[in-house]
């Protein structure tokens, strides 16, 4: 066990607003005393106005390694020294990392974050359905251009949110189309063809969180659409299920949630952070990486464990 928190303490947090509902301290905690380390991980609200001076702060006074999350994983990857070409593409940033020559790098941990469950399934994906158009959904598109999938559809229900992302993704994501949301029959496809056709559905809106959680973002004739013979991939976790996931399950569909994703995503940053310059991480590999205790430790902090 480590020692209690000294004058030798090293620092690692997440920055968000909220921030204060986020299961990443209880998860990195419980890693940390699992190696041994003098590690500890916070949660510090920040707003978006004081996000670059918060930055260089936590960057001054040595702090080990961030997460980010909403709403300012996009905001920030202008704040890193340098992105990583994953980060670049998707173009938000979850992790920063020191440099040894100074300053963050800025990288995207959300996407094997993503495919780690996924790939786990054992599904085989050759066509998915996206839903929702912000940030989370590009991290989706790319590890889905990652895995290869042959043909991604992007359902949005703000047309011109949809344009612009279709817009940005496309030079790296040609086998991506849009889709109207809700369904209509036009040029861009229709969002029960899609349901129907779709080997994986992934959802990426917030409808159906703790605070609506008995919402469901597709409606009865949308959720009778879903192929028995398809995967529901809800990035909630809270609650858990989802209402999606509930409705899919009935219909007969395999169903994944997002709490193995932020697991994964999770350890993904701590060896990144164990890997910089006089870390001292000992041995620790993804293989040694205490991800029981780190899944143990998120379930502890949600309402239904």
């Amino acid at each position: 066990m480590p020692p209690e928190i000294s004058a030798h303490t090293s620092l690692l947090a997440v920055l968000g607003d909220p921030v204060r509902h986020s299961l990443s301290p209880a998860m990195h905690n419980a890693a940390l005393r699992q190696l041994g380390l003098d590690w500890v991980y916070l949660a510090l609200p920040v707003q978006a106005r004081d996000l670059a001076v918060v930055v260089r702060a936590l960057e001054a006074i040595d702090c080990r390694g961030l997460n980010v999350t909403l709403p300012h994983k996009r905001a920030v990857a202008e704040l890193a020294a340098e992105l990583t070409p994953l980060a670049r593409r998707v173009g938000a940033v979850n992790t920063l990392v020191r440099r040894q020559g100074g300053g963050w790098l800025g990288t995207n941990t959300d996407v094997e974050g993503f495919l780690a469950p996924l790939r786990a399934s054992g599904t085989a994906v050759g066509r998915a359905l996206v839903l929702g158009c912000g940030g989370s959904a590009r991290a989706v598109v790319a590890a889905l251009v990652e895995l290869g999938v042959e043909r991604i559809e992007l359902a949005g229900r703000r047309p011109e949110a949809l344009a612009a992302f279709l817009a940005e993704c496309g030079s790296w994501a040609p086998q991506l189309n849009g889709v109207a949301w809700p369904a209509l029959a036009t040029e861009r496809g229709d969002l029960r063809r899609a349901l129907a056709q779709a080997d994986l559905v992934v959802h990426t809106t917030p409808v159906g969180m703790a605070a609506n959680a008995g919402a469901c973002p597709l409606d009865p004739a949308e959720l009778d659409a879903l192929s028995p013979k398809s995967l529901i991939y809800d990035l909630i976790y809270t609650p858990r299920p989802s209402r999606l996931l509930q409705e899919a399950r009935v219909r007969g569909c395999g169903v994944l949630d997002g709490l193995e994703m932020l697991v994964q995503q999770g350890a993904a940053a701590l060896l990144l952070w164990l890997a910089e310059p006089g870390a001292e991480p000992g041995h620790t590999t993804a293989k040694t990486l205490p991800l029981a205790a780190m899944r143990q430790a998120a379930l502890d902090q949600l309402p239904s464990a």
